[in-house]
């Protein structure tokens, strides 16, 4: 099973290119959504992210709006949540990896907003670096609601710069120029991908699609 790494910055288009994607047969796995699972009522994270922050959790489940504050408040507090978080995160995709390759997939790929931030590319046969004009990329964020130029500038500064992941990717999508010609480079990279004799830029270990030794 080839394994693609969909990364990019927030506001550059990844939910639409992923969805084409899935749309092209592969099996996504979206970070995002394993994290919220993990906050829902009854998920894993809900229990020791309580401990390590006191009152955002309510009813149960992880408040993302209160952890959002708590966040605010300490600098350090983004790594603690992290340690917490992310073996998690990494147990769930492995699990889900293991079950697709099982079913016979051939493609699968990760949606991951820090994929080269937390070393997660050590993980894929390939990246793919989802991007759009700086313009059409702040127009995009600043419209949803709740953001804030503050909010926007604080999630950028998390984030790898958008030029250094472009320069690091082995496929570059472009969202900028439209939504045909979105689907039509996502074609193109399944294609390559899966031709016989392609071979895979990143040689990864563990494969995300076999046991941790």
């Amino acid at each position: 099973m080839i394994v693609l790494g969909l990364t990019g910055s927030i506001g550059m288009g990844k939910s639409t290119t992923t969805a084409m994607f899935a749309d092209a047969g592969a099996f996504v796995w979206n970070a995002d959504e394993a994290v919220h699972r993990l906050y829902a009522k009854g998920g894993a994270a809900v229990g020791p992210v309580g401990e390590a922050f006191p009152d955002v959790v309510v009813d149960g489940a992880v408040d993302r709006t209160r952890l959002a504050e708590a966040l605010g408040r300490d600098g350090e507090a983004f790594q603690r949540l992290e340690a917490i978080v992310h073996p998690l995160v990494m147990k769930g995709r492995q699990e889900e990896l293991a079950a697709a390759a099982a079913r016979g997939v051939r493609l699968a790929v990760l949606d991951i907003p820090l994929l080269f931030e937390t070393g997660g590319d050590a993980a894929v046969d390939a990246v793919v670096v989802v991007t759009a004009p700086a313009e059409a990329q702040a127009e995009r964020v600043l419209a949803r609601p709740g953001m804030t130029r503050e909010r926007f500038d604080a999630i950028l500064g998390r984030q790898m710069p958008d030029a250094k992941k472009r320069r690091r990717a082995d496929f570059v999508i472009d969202t900028g120029h439209g939504l045909a010609a979105v689907r039509a480079r996502v074609g193109e990279i399944v294609g390559m991908v899966l031709a016989p004799g392609w071979f895979p830029p990143r040689p990864r270990l563990p494969k995300a699609d076999e046991p941790e030794q």
